[in-house]
């Protein structure tokens, strides 16, 4: 490991993860694991690409340098951005499964216990199968989890990082709340805010803006489509900011108009369920505990609204295809997790179907404290009515 002035953070933060997850390691039995999810190795080298969907991992042993194996075109990351001293790059041409076990080999790990990350999306199954294959003396095993332990709960450097993406992510919304309104095209109100959020020091978010208005509303995970905002609609904004891979998230609703009956009551009805929530959230409380609050505020309403996903998630690390760490922890039914002090998590109690035909939403990324919760944002988080 060497540190230098590229690193996101202090190189004794990278020690710190470094020796946690080697405790990990031989707790379960290790002698080694390749470590090829981007979040993670982001987590534990610093090292980004948006080039990922090349093969890339980390191979850590228990005691010796851990190894980089790499497409020769990020030869640059890892000497810029990471503390990796060893780094091995294929061509485009060359075979990088074959490189990676020559390494084990190398290390003499092929009649070893070797972990790998089964579920990550950038090593698919027709390489696993070939790294078994190769493997034939020693112990391949699913070390699924093995660097998200660690990743659940955030530093006080990492929350410091978090707190600069919320600055940006405040600054995209307010922008994207103000070019809302009748006759605006949604691109425009998107062009707005990514303007805004990329200005306020933002970097390239793992998903750009939600942006719909009136009717498209009703469509998960739609977003800008050059429709132009008629009189008397809604627009549903959601985004997140980014420094450094680190996204904080926010929903907020704009209303032309005299907002109906229907949308007071939504209105209320999400700001009682982040008030009530984050009240509640606390070191010791489970997950389910948290859902099950927000799914009972929102269930109880007139207006045939519904939640129809989890309360929230964490969130932190992220490349596309997604700003969350759901997979990590997600707040829904019958997850028994204990909530741990600095974990951060997106609350999202949203409302889908308002009178059959409207979805709005308010939501907050929160800290979880010693002793409670605080929001990264300051943004008013009631309807914007023009």
């Amino acid at each position: 490991m060497r540190d230098h002035a590229g690193l996101p953070f202090a190189f004794t933060e990278y020690e710190r993860r470094m020796r946690e997850l080697r405790e990990r390691m031989a707790y379960r039995g290790l002698d080694a694991v390749v470590i090829s999810d981007p979040e993670n190795m982001t987590y534990l080298t610093g090292h980004q690409t948006t080039g990922y969907s090349f093969f890339q991992a980390l191979l850590i042993p228990l005691e010796s340098e851990p190894i980089s194996v790499t497409r020769q075109m990020e030869a640059s990351n890892i000497e810029h951005r990471t503390w990796v001293e060893d780094a091995r790059y294929y061509s485009d041409t060359g075979d990088a499964l074959q490189m990676l076990y020559s390494v084990i080999t190398e290390l003499d790990l092929e009649r070893k216990h070797v972990g790998y990350e089964r579920n990550s999306y950038f090593f698919p199954a027709y390489q696993q199968d070939r790294l078994h294959t190769m493997f034939e003396d020693g112990a391949l095993r699913d070390c699924y989890g093995i660097v998200e332990a660690g990743r659940l709960t955030k530093s006080e450097a990492e929350i410091a990082i978090m707190q600069k993406a919320a600055r940006a992510t405040e600054a995209g919304m307010q922008a994207g709340l103000d070019a809302a309104g009748e006759g605006v095209n949604e691109n425009d109100i998107a062009a707005a805010s990514c303007a805004a959020m990329f200005g306020a020091g933002g970097e390239y978010p793992a998903v750009l803006p939600y942006i719909t208005s009136g009717p498209r509303t009703m469509i998960g995970h739609a977003t800008w489509e050059g429709r132009t905002v008629q009189p008397g609609e809604h627009v549903f904004l959601e985004m997140a900011g980014c420094v450094q891979r680190y996204h904080t998230a926010m929903m907020r609703t704009v209303v032309l108009g005299k907002p109906s009956r229907s949308m007071c009551k939504a209105e209320a009805i999400m700001l009682k369920a982040l008030d009530e929530v984050e009240e509640l959230i606390r070191p010791g409380v489970t997950v389910s505990d948290v859902d099950n609050l927000v799914r009972q505020i929102i269930s109880e309403n007139d207006i045939g609204a519904s939640l129809v996903t989890r309360a929230g998630y964490s969130i932190g690390i992220a490349f596309a295809p997604s700003w969350d760490e759901g997979y990590m922890l997600s707040l829904k039914q019958g997850s028994f997790e204990i909530l741990e002090a600095g974990m951060t998590i997106h609350i999202i109690p949203w409302m889908w179907g308002i009178d059959g035909d409207k979805t709005c939403g308010i939501s907050d990324t929160i800290r979880v404290t010693d002793d409670g919760c605080e929001s990264f944002f300051t943004l008013d988080r009631r309807f914007t009515v023009k």
